[in-house]
């Protein structure tokens, strides 16, 4: 029984870590910005070149 009284000790001071984490980050505006990242895959405007190999990578 004393084994429960310190799992559940545990559990509530990794919850309250975890809180806190979550607090923290929003307030550091981590979590402002959920569009763009997802799509900013799909706008990328950098065509892809092939690049090819130099004279000196041959030899």
């Amino acid at each position: 029984m004393k084994i429960m009284f310190v799992l559940i000790g545990c559990s509530l001071t990794l919850a309250i870590g975890f809180l806190i984490a979550f607090i923290w980050s929003v307030k550091s505006g981590q979590m402002e910005d959920d569009y763009t990242p997802s799509v900013r895959i799909l706008f990328d405007d950098t065509p892809f070149t092939e690049e090819k190999p130099s004279e000196t990578e041959i030899k």
